[in-house]
Parts: structure tokens; C-alpha cells; sequence
């Protein structure tokens, strides 16, 4: 019996160990899944962050891009405005040039005026409706 009592003690012994050594096997275990399940839930918060940075960047970014087209839009309408305005300011320039000239004054009035130098007879022709729906049939 006295083996017996050592050898029942001893697997006592021993069981107590495995318990201890399984107990911390098992919180281990446990700690090593709590980290999973944290390092999962951290991975699963930044990839939520990165997508929603990312979603804002692209609207950003699209709304950007449609504001520069827009604005080249109008770069290009002022720019063809400018051209016409510089168009007329150089006829104008021209014009004032010319009405400095007093011939061309004086030419100008008896066109538009019907003004006459002395001697001169001005006759005025009368314009047909007739006339002027042929024209415009042969140019249609």
C-alpha cells in the first residue's frame, strides 16, 4: 500500500502539474486569441479609415477636375471674346484714324447725308421689292 500511496500521490503530483501546465497552455490560448480577435478588429477599423480617405480623395478629386474643365470652359469663351473685342477695338482704331481725315469726313457725309459739293446733282435710285426677292431666291 505504501506504493500504492506514492504512486496515487505522485499522479496527484503529476495531474496537478498538468492542470497547472494546462491551465496555462489554455490562457495562452486565450491570449493569443484575444490578440487575434484585437489585431482583426484594429486591421478591420483601419481599413474602414483607408477606404473612407480613399473614397473622399476620389470625390475630391473629381470635383476638382470638374471645376478645372469648367474653368478652361471659360478661359476658352473669354479668350475668344477678347480676340473679337481686340478685333473691334483695331476697326475702331481705324475708323478714328479715318474720321481725322478730312476727305473722309467729307465723303462719309455726302454718302449717308446725301449732302452734295456745289455742283454736284445726286440722284436717287429707288430699290425694287422685286428686285431684291430675285436676289434673295439666287442666293437661297
Amino acid at each position: 500500500m505504501g506504493d500504492n500511496n506514492r504512486s496515487s500521490e505522485e499522479s496527484r503530483n503529476v495531474s496537478s502539474i498538468n492542470k497547472d501546465y494546462v491551465r496555462s497552455v489554455e490562457r495562452q490560448e486565450k491570449r493569443q486569441k484575444a490578440h487575434k480577435v484585437r489585431l482583426f478588429r484594429r486591421l478591420t477599423v483601419f481599413s474602414v479609415i483607408v477606404v473612407a480617405v480613399m473614397g473622399w480623395l476620389t470625390v475630391t478629386m473629381l470635383n476638382q477636375s470638374q471645376a478645372l474643365a469648367a474653368k478652361e470652359e471659360r478661359k476658352e469663351k473669354a479668350l475668344i471674346t477678347l480676340e473679337q473685342v481686340q478685333d473691334e477695338q483695331e476697326m475702331l482704331n481705324s475708323q478714328i484714324l479715318k474720321l481725322n481725315d478730312d476727305e473722309y469726313i467729307a465723303k462719309l457725309a455726302r454718302k449717308e447725308y446725301f449732302l452734295s459739293e456745289d455742283g454736284e446733282i445726286i440722284f436717287a435710285i429707288p430699290e425694287n421689292e422685286g428686285n431684291n426677292e430675285k436676289n434673295n431666291d439666287s442666293k437661297e
